[in-house]
């Protein structure tokens, strides 16, 4: 009976892992499954919980400071009676015990510029995660895409599969009928295996594009996934607003994380060089504490040594004071930490430059590709519309006997070629449309 409910529980696990699989996936879901489940943000969060606590930790730094301090001390031989300052050769022992205080007066502003820094720094560890999170939507998405072109290329070789299907069911016939030789259905079976191998080819180019967008999304226990197949941009309802790339990268300056993650890592590196000038200046501290101890050689009137208790009491003292440490000379290593900070902040500067350029590039070669893309999708489609028509022709040509079945082959490739084109240019156009409206600063995936 046991065995009996453990393969009914099996059949249920099987049935509820293959409903899980069929589930219908949308570009939202894929992408806000990645963000909570892949691996590699989850060490960002890491960094950015690290720099968390170094800038709470400069923070912490204003505090006082407060050491305690006991030791035992066991004395052979010619010592020093560390009470009496006696000169003595017997052996004995004391304690010692100490609590002080201290806190910086003043440090050149070293650690108010250190908490200052560390905040740019840890603000920039939050800009750099955001941004590997929007990157990570962007390589769902492509993941995405793919499917959907190579599930419109899997239905095209259908297509095509089907119509050779047709015609070898047709020459066959003919063949019956004596109107045809029969070396035309060696012609018509050649060119149905072809369409055939071409459908296989697609499956598997799908297959491998499933597998991509499911590692991307560390979608565990699954081997394929469907997506929402409704996602073809209709060209004719999308406002054509104009695409300016100065005006665009305005945009995107105002939001982009890795650049403010920059911006703020150029503020980090300046407090970081005032830092480093700081310990050209004097420092002041004020420190107070509070001491006593106990000593064996300690004895009474009598002879017998006071006892622990009392010498506690009677032995403390209390002390309160000042320090001024001037910096003259360290081997120049002051002056050297600031020369390299120096040039660590020139590095950051141009760091910042460099990817504003990054930036402007990329939106001016988005635009360019919008520009081209919206005059590459009219045409594809066009083409689309005249390679229908004459494979249309040829197919009716060819039944009546009036073309050979190559040149109906190259009519029909002509047709599949068009649509494989016009798909490829019309998902690249939604690509390209959702990139810029992110640089717009449009809401095109759904992260915080």
């Amino acid at each position: 009976m046991s065995q009996l409910v453990k393969f009914l529980v099996f059949i249920l696990l099987w049935i509820s892992a293959k409903l899980a699989a069929q589930e219908t996936w949308t570009l939202d879901a894929c992408v806000s499954y990645a963000l909570e489940h892949n691996l590699q943000l989850k060490d960002y969060s890491f960094n950015t919980a690290s720099d968390r606590e170094t800038y709470r930790q400069s923070i912490r730094s204003l505090l006082p400071t407060v050491t305690g301090s006991a030791n035992y001390v066991v004395n052979y031989g010619r010592s020093t009676d560390p009470f009496t300052n006696d000169i003595v050769t017997t052996d004995f022992f004391s304690n010692n015990y100490s609590l002080e205080t201290s806190v910086d007066i003043f440090r050149g502003f070293q650690k108010l510029n250190s908490i200052k820094a560390t905040k740019f720094l840890y603000k920039a560890t939050q800009e750099e995660t955001l941004q590997q999170r929007y990157l990570l939507a962007f390589r769902v998405m492509q993941a995405f895409y793919d499917i959907k072109f190579f599930k419109g290329l899997v239905a095209i070789s259908k297509e095509q599969m089907e119509v050779s299907q047709a015609n070898y069911d047709l020459v066959a016939k003919q063949i019956e009928l004596g109107l045809k030789a029969g070396a035309d259905l060696y012609e018509a079976e050649s060119l149905l295996l072809t369409d055939k191998l071409n459908l296989t080819q697609s499956e598997n180019q799908l297959a491998a594009a499933e597998l991509q967008l499911i590692q991307e999304m560390n979608l565990e226990g699954a081997d394929s996934i469907e997506i929402q197949n409704d996602f073809l941009w209709d060209a004719e309802k999308e406002s054509h607003s104009p695409m300016v790339s100065d005006t665009i990268y305005k945009q995107a300056t105002e939001f982009m994380p890795i650049l403010k993650a920059q911006e703020l890592r150029v503020r980090a590196a300046k407090k970081q060089l005032a830092v480093q000038r700081g310990g050209l200046l004097p420092s002041l501290s004020l420190f107070a504490g509070k001491a006593t101890g106990y000593f064996e050689t300690t004895r009474d009137s009598l002879g017998v040594t006071v006892p622990f208790r009392d010498q506690f009491r009677d032995n403390t003292s209390q002390y309160i004071g000042v320090s001024l440490n001037v910096p003259i000379s360290n081997g120049w290593s002051t002056r050297s930490r600031i020369k390299q900070q120096k040039i660590e902040r020139m590095r950051a500067e141009n760091n910042l430059m460099v990817q504003k350029q990054v930036v402007y590039q990329t939106i001016q070669q988005l635009v360019q590709e919008y520009e081209s893309l919206e005059v590459q999708l009219e045409q594809s489609t066009q083409k689309v519309q005249a390679q229908e028509l004459a494979f249309t022709i040829a197919q009716k040509r060819y039944e009546k006997g009036l073309i050979n079945a190559l040149e109906l082959f190259t009519a029909k490739n002509l047709f599949a070629s068009a649509q494989n084109e016009n798909l490829q240019v019309e998902l690249q156009s939604e690509i390209n449309k959702s990139t810029l409206d992110f640089y717009r600063g449009l809401p095109v995936f759904d992260i915080e």
